[in-house]
């Protein structure tokens, strides 16, 4: 099975962006372009198999499964500011663990759930954190930035 850059960033636990440096450097086995796209290929263990680097720590790409749920937010301030401005910033919040991504549009490819707690909202939370998705550690997420307005 071969999957996209997207994907093997998932199973890695890493940035799409540094799975494109490791392409880059020939350090993901069996990896190959075709056109415009990366296909890689997955190991008997379901993950994109690594090439170690010559230098430096050992990578730290796939450790352990992830534990914690990811949580997604709209972030209406943003959502006010860009109606305000006439600007399109990304108000779409996914956090993964210690991880933070800001996009304009999360796709969720398994089961997920809405919470709303309007009266467990900290101090340092504000108004923006009573309302989220929640997704299960497995339940990958793309998340796309748009390069301008789409209409």
């Amino acid at each position: 099975m071969e999957v996209g850059t997207t994907q093997a960033a998932f199973l890695l636990n890493i940035s799409t962006a540094r799975v494109r440096v490791l392409l880059k450097e020939g350090r993901i086995q069996g990896a190959y372009k075709n056109g415009r796209s990366w296909f890689i290929p997955l190991n008997n263990q379901g993950i994109p198999e690594i090439i170690p680097g010559r230098r430096g720590p050992d990578g730290t790409w796939n450790k352990g499964q992830r534990t914690t749920k990811t949580v997604i937010h709209v972030l209406p301030t943003v959502v006010q500011a860009n109606q305000k401005n006439a600007t399109s910033l990304p108000a779409v919040n996914i956090q993964q663990g210690d991880r933070y991504n800001v996009c304009h549009e999360a796709e969720i490819l398994g089961p997920c759930k809405i919470v709303y707690q309007p009266h467990q909202i900290t101090r340092t939370q504000g108004r923006e954190k009573s309302l989220w998705i929640e997704v299960d550690p497995e339940v990958q997420i793309i998340h796309k930035v748009f390069s301008e307005v789409r209409e």
